[in-house]
């Protein structure tokens, strides 16, 4: 048996069939709208496998300034401004979570830290235990800190007691995507657009992520 398929043969027939009664949220920081369009794709792939979704975006805390200052940025905070931001019962509604942040000097936006930080009553109360995780990311080069920024969301969320599904090799559309086991990242050009095509990539994840939820839901019934 060959290396793809000992990586891919047996988890593809695994993931087949549709999910279902998976509560998926996605929940994204975007500047200038790269992961918020990687969210959507998330959504697409999730609702394709059965599981109801909610797309949430965390709230901005960046001076108004400093948004205005970017003309892109101050753009897509217009255009995205009907998306609902994330609450503390988001979570708890949620049996599966998927992250979508850019890096910030290998490290997630403070936006996202932010909204991490008021999850300590869900945390003590045992609210987030068992959660299916995972992240994807972006950067401006494919060495701007995107594995490290997956690594440093997913450290939260082994004190949460989440269980991390990240895609690892499951699907071929790894490599087309970059390869990133931890989680879907592309790289975002002077201009504004995604290098890769990652489309696929996201989608697998999402799917993987569902499909683990699956496991954990049929397991605690």
């Amino acid at each position: 048996m060959g290396i793809l398929s000992k990586l891919f043969g047996s988890s593809t027939v695994k993931e087949t069939n549709n999910m279902s009664n998976v509560k998926l949220a996605v929940i994204y920081y975007s500047s200038t709208g790269t992961n918020y369009e990687l969210a959507q794709w998330a959504e697409q792939g999730a609702k394709e496998n059965g599981a109801e979704v909610k797309v949430l975006k965390v709230p901005e805390t960046a001076p108004q300034a400093a948004i205005d200052s970017n003309p892109a940025w101050k753009a897509h905070v217009e255009a995205t401004k009907d998306v609902p931001e994330v609450k503390l019962e988001d979570l708890e509604w949620a049996d599966a979570i998927i992250f979508s942040i850019p890096t910030r000097f290998g490290n997630m936006p403070a936006q996202m830290k932010q909204f991490l930080d008021t999850t300590g009553g869900l945390w003590f109360n045992g609210k987030l235990v068992n959660k299916v995780v995972s992240a994807m990311t972006s950067a401006q080069n494919p060495h701007g800190g995107q594995e490290a920024t997956l690594l440093s969301l997913y450290t939260t969320m082994h004190h949460w007691g989440a269980l991390v599904a990240s895609p690892g090799y499951t699907d071929p559309v790894t490599f087309a995507a970059g390869g990133n086991p931890y989680g879907t990242s592309v790289t975002v050009g002077q201009d504004g657009k995604m290098i890769e095509d990652v489309q696929a990539a996201v989608k697998h994840q999402a799917k993987r992520t569902v499909t683990v939820a699956e496991w954990v839901k049929k397991g605690n019934q």
